[in-house]
């Protein structure tokens, strides 16, 4: 690094007011010369990418738009739910330590904005001096020295790459909340997706239930014939084996509805078992509207955050060019000192003991071009994967609501035909009964139509699930909840 200083002013008790005020119109002039240059800045000024987006999504070829995707959990109707979203919203540590990144990109901000302000540096020192009598060739005496005063510095942005490293600190500072924000919609949608199969687990195990409790009855009807004598002990095994086959899925169930609700708990920031008592008795599997318009592609730009967040990040890496490019090119500084420097304190604070100076400076790496370059050519390839990364946000993001759409809609078709295969195979339950009662039929046929429909009714349990967790990512990948009001992230952006 090479540096020049120019002329510096200096003015000790003995130094002339006319010197001194030729010295201070050069160092004015400098200063006012820099200052109407400080416009340039160098590097790439940033556009937002002229994105092509198609018209509407091919799974919903409406260009209507939902009317508030804020609290879309409260589609779902569901007291429980809306209260878990509540204490989730407040308690969570994702969203913590969200908040905590907020602070800390709020921080780098604020230094990074420090640059443009002089720095300033208060000294004191009160010393004892004495000179050497080998290196002078006379008697060495002492003396004390005492010091103060204020040093002070301000580096002339001209070229404007504290400006382009401010640029990029506010675009990170931005991602940053965007992230935040992607943060509190995975979390709305991971306490609603727990809370959604944990209901389904009960409805499903109150299926098994009662089919268990049904093929009991039969089990017993069946062992009374076998004492009759008008059942074999075959008849009477096959009961039996369906009993317990069908027993056998209601402990991997009572599993999964704990493991659901240890998951809502630690969303909570709660123990895993704290929320047991509350939410082991069953309710219905919560139940949202049948069909969302998805609005058009274009508004996916304002509502997800992790789009939003690229696109920042690439304005970061866009600036940080710029950043760079100013290390081609000098820095100028105007640098001062001011204070009071005596060797008694009798005259310490005397205007004869005041000295100062006062001066423009000038570093330049001029000898450092190979480096600077290397890195700008860095930050130019760093910019270029921004650019890849926010194309590819937009490319995911547009996948990921054409195959929410068709999932929802989809499974909503299945979970229509199941309940009719459920209707089919309660009447071919009761066909099956009435022909064996009537000797037209053997036992097994009554077997295969409880176990047929054992299965229809728990495969419609968790295709209900499914329609209802499948809404809850459709609202996720909608970007839905990000602009929640009163939240700790809205309050703290908002400042």
């Amino acid at each position: 690094m090479m540096f020049l200083r120019t002329t510096k002013i200096q003015r000790h008790v003995s130094t002339e007011c006319q010197s001194s005020a030729g010295y201070s119109r050069f160092a004015m002039t400098i200063l006012t010369t820099s200052l109407l240059i400080t416009g340039c800045t160098v590097g790439p000024d940033y556009k937002v990418p002229d994105t092509q987006l198609p018209k509407a999504f091919h799974a919903s070829p409406t260009t209507e738009s939902f009317s508030d995707l804020t609290h879309w959990w409260k589609t779902f109707d569901d007291p429980m739910l809306d209260e878990l979203v509540d204490q989730a919203l407040e308690a969570n540590l994702d969203m913590q330590l969200a908040q905590a990144r907020i602070r800390e990109a709020r921080s780098r901000l604020l230094a990074s904005g420090a640059t443009l302000k002089p720095t300033v540096d208060v000294s004191g020192t009160d010393s004892l001096n004495r000179s050497s009598e080998s290196a002078s060739g006379v008697a060495g005496s002492s003396k004390n020295l005492m010091q103060s005063g204020f040093d002070a510095s301000w580096e002339i942005d001209i070229f404007g790459g504290n400006r382009r490293s401010i640029e990029a600190a506010t675009a990170n500072y931005q991602s940053t909340i965007e992230d935040s924000r992607s943060t509190l919609v995975s979390l709305l949608a991971e306490v609603a997706t727990n809370y959604i199969q944990l209901r389904g687990y009960q409805y499903e195990l109150n299926i098994i239930k009662a089919n268990v409790e049904s093929q009991k009855d039969t089990l017993s009807i069946q062992k009374t014939k076998f004492d009759a004598g008008i059942a074999t002990d075959l008849t009477v095994a096959q009961t039996e084996a369906l009993v317990q086959t069908t027993s056998a899925q209601m402990p991997t169930l009572e599993g999964q509805i704990k493991q659901a609700i240890h998951r809502i708990s630690v969303l909570l920031n709660r123990e895993p078992a704290a929320l047991m008592d509350q939410l082991i008795t069953d309710k219905p599997i919560p139940l949202g509207p049948p069909t969302i318009p998805a609005g058009v592609p274009a508004e996916i730009l304002r509502r997800r955050p992790d789009i939003r967040a690229a696109e920042r990040r690439l304005a970061a890496a866009t600036a940080q060019i710029g950043v760079q490019t100013a290390e081609l090119y000098p820095k100028f500084t105007l640098n001062g000192t001011i204070g009071l420097s005596s060797t008694q304190l009798s005259n310490f604070v005397d205007s004869r003991s005041l000295f100062y100076s006062l001066g423009p400076g000038v570093s330049w790496r001029a000898f450092d071009g190979g480096r600077i370059k290397a890195d700008i050519q860095t930050a130019q390839a760093q910019r270029d994967q921004a650019a890849i990364i926010y194309q590819q946000s937009l490319l995911t993001a547009m996948k990921e609501v054409e195959n929410a759409l068709v999932f929802y809609d989809r499974q909503q078709v299945r979970r229509d035909m199941l309940a009719k295969s459920v209707s089919a195979n309660e009447r071919a339950m009761e066909s099956s009964k009435n022909l064996n009662d009537a000797g037209l039929v053997d036992f097994l046929n009554v077997l295969t139509a409880q176990r047929s429909l054992n299965d229809a009714q728990s495969a419609l349990a968790r295709s209900q699930t499914a329609v209802s967790t499948d809404l809850v990512y459709l609202y996720k990948v909608l970007g839905g909840g990000w602009e929640i009001p009163n939240t700790d992230i809205q309050l703290m952006t908002a400042k």
